[in-house]
């Protein structure tokens, strides 16, 4: 395999991408000012970059590979491998969206009432392309940061990204669309995919990282079973394919091990035992590759 160069998303996707890539398997360690983490693999040099950033290195071959958001592939036009979906964000498993917010006693109630009107936002080139798309005809400002405060006294309207609506709702601003819907890409420079042993050590890190994505909402559950309770116990249990059934030692008795989703467990287990399983072990899992 060839060493290849990957690019990590620097400030508020930090904390989680570096969670995840350790229960992927690669520790990455980084200082407060250091741009250039350490990772427990010869092959894989990263670079802490600003999420905005990564895909246009990408694209150019200063990184062969990144981990950034679907929303800066498309502000920034960049023309890249996308290798794997990445659902997580910075406050959980689940995408994140670029709004359109207007202060809540705005008369604003659709992108169409926005015509001759001025917006700020971060994703410029979004926000333009959603305009367009609407047919409004509206100004449009780079925001340098605390978007929220700026409607109403400064623009009409804001562009703004979001998980919860929390921050827009603290500061009395109230969704009017959903213009992009994001979640996290690993991508590759298209030279570096078509480089055999780089593509190799990209699609490892990919299958890895979404093993432990899938892994985050399953647990194993384990237990204990006489032969003559199995059937009811089976028909409780899901599983990704079909639970694992194993006779013990001890004549008329097997083991049962299956797959779940976690969320499931604390209303299955009590109907588990009332079916006849004895032993129930719960037990967290790193990754999951189907």
């Amino acid at each position: 395999m060839d060493k290849i160069i990957l690019g990590l998303p620097k400030g508020s996707l930090q904390e989680a991408t570096f969670s995840m890539m350790k229960k992927a398997g690669f520790n990455v360690r980084a200082g407060s000012r250091s741009y250039v983490p350490s990772v427990n693999d010869p092959l894989i040099e990263a670079r802490l970059i600003r999420a905005q950033e990564i895909s246009r290195y990408v694209e150019h071959g200063m990184l062969d590979a990144g981990m950034t958001g679907h929303d800066w592939i498309v502000e920034n036009k960049s023309d890249v491998v996308e290798v794997a979906e990445l659902i997580y964000a910075k406050q959980g498993l689940r995408p994140v969206r670029w709004v359109l917010a207007v202060p809540e006693e705005s008369p604003v109630q659709s992108v169409k009432d926005l015509e001759g009107k001025r917006i700020a936002t971060e994703g410029v080139g979004i926000t333009r392309q959603y305009l367009i798309d609407n047919g409004v005809n509206a100004e449009v400002e780079f925001s340098w940061g605390a978007t929220e405060v700026k409607a109403p006294e400064l623009v009409d309207a804001i562009v703004e990204i979001t998980e919860t609506g929390s921050s827009l709702r603290a500061n009395n601003l109230r969704i009017v669309d959903t213009v992009l819907e994001s979640t996290t890409r690993l991508i590759a420079n298209k030279t570096a995919w078509e480089t055999p042993g780089k593509k190799a050590k990209i699609e490892q890190i990919a299958i890895l990282l979404q093993g432990a994505l899938a892994a985050e909402t399953k647990v194993l559950i384990k237990m204990n079973v006489r032969r003559e309770n199995l059937d009811a116990v089976m028909k409780l249990l899901p599983s990704m394919h079909a639970p694992t059934v194993n006779d013990l030692s001890e004549t008329g008795w097997c083991s049962i091990e299956s797959v779940v989703e976690e969320s499931v467990v604390r209303e299955i287990i009590p109907q588990l035992k009332v079916a006849g399983a004895e032993d129930i072990i719960e037990i967290a899992l790193n990754k999951v590759v189907p």
